[in-house]
């Protein structure tokens, strides 16, 4: 399984700022619109949700058709701390791995030194230099019906 993390904080927390072993390389990944909008349509819950779901058998035979599983785990600070809010994890296997590799990606950057840059100005008190270094991040608009299959209703930040 191959894994969108849209999340620059949350990947630096995954990755330990570049600094755990396999993972001492970052990559931002640009992808279409239309990939990611694909990638939407096509998923599953990662998890079962009473309230989404007929029934975990029910559930159960989507995820196993989907070649997209969407799973929210807890954003993070800059100091990789827990935030009362999640992030999505968008996770890809199967016909959506080939055209993630195939159609969808835009444009590849090593930004491995920008983070190592970012995480020395954290180490030596520098938050608010390193803060104005993190890329921006927008909020993601979605048709209500993706919203509610994805469990993304509550909208940024909540």
């Amino acid at each position: 399984m191959t894994w969108i993390k849209p999340s620059f904080l949350w990947m630096m927390y995954r990755s330990g700022w570049a600094t755990k072993e396999n993972q001492e390389c970052i990559l931002a990944i640009k992808i279409k619109r239309e990939g990611l909008a694909w990638a939407l349509e096509n998923s599953c819950l990662a998890h079962y949700d009473h309230t989404r779901h007929s029934s975990n058998k029910e559930w159960q035979n989507a995820l196993k058709r989907s070649p997209v599983r969407i799973q929210w785990d807890p954003e993070k600070d800059i100091f990789l701390q827990p935030l009362p809010y999640r992030s999505i994890q968008i996770g890809l296997w199967g016909i959506a791995v080939e055209k993630y590799v195939s159609e969808w990606i835009a444009d590849i950057e090593d930004i491995t030194a920008q983070c190592k840059h970012i995480y020395q100005l954290i180490k030596n008190g520098q938050t608010d230099l390193a803060k104005d270094l993190l890329p921006v991040e927008n909020y993601y608009p979605l048709a209500n019906s993706i919203a509610e299959k994805i469990d993304a209703t509550a909208g940024p930040g909540q």
